[in-house]
């Protein structure tokens, strides 16, 4: 299915985040240490190259876009999103994160809900993601934007993962 990452947004230009944004990727993630605190370790330029190529079991890289949102030439959100995953009528959602300079004045919402408008168009009927738990920001943002909690959860090694989910 052919996706246009510049209808993920009706306010921000959306495009693939490249080696020459690093950077400025790094920059915004090193400033929301909340997040860090309940998903460690401390996100480096190699952490954000990895998850670049990070994929789920049976995906590829045309299916995988790692996204920069810019107001203007300011980075204000990154996100990892995965096509098709873990089923063909559903979205996923790795990461997404916004500048903190952005963060409660409802840009992050804006965001995810031009997400889900776009991609009901695509006839998806869901939007995965999931959350450390115990992180408050975290789940009260997802909570906000319709995600409910699925019932699963995976333990990796030094957190739990609350996988939720989003009804298009």
């Amino acid at each position: 299915m052919k996706i246009d990452i510049q209808r993920f947004s009706d306010r921000y230009l959306v495009r693939r985040v490249e080696k020459n944004d690093l950077s400025n990727v790094y920059a915004l993630c090193s400033k929301n240490s909340l997040y860090y605190q309940y998903c460690p370790p401390t996100v480096t330029e190699q952490s954000i190259i990895d998850d670049m190529n990070a994929l789920p079991p049976n995906k590829s890289l045309n299916d995988k876009y790692y996204l920069g949102y810019f107001d203007s030439d300011k980075l204000i959100a990154v996100m990892d999103f995965i096509m098709a995953y873990p089923d063909e009528k559903t979205a996923f959602i790795g990461f997404f994160m916004t500048d903190i300079s952005v963060q409660n004045c409802g840009i992050g919402t804006r965001i995810i809900d031009d997400l889900c408008v776009y991609l009901k168009t695509l006839a998806l009927s869901e939007v995965r993601l999931g959350w450390v738990k115990g992180n408050p920001q975290a789940e009260h943002f997802w909570h906000k934007n319709q995600f409910k909690e699925t019932g699963i959860s995976c333990d990796m090694e030094n957190y739990t993962v609350i996988v939720a989910h989003r009804v298009l």
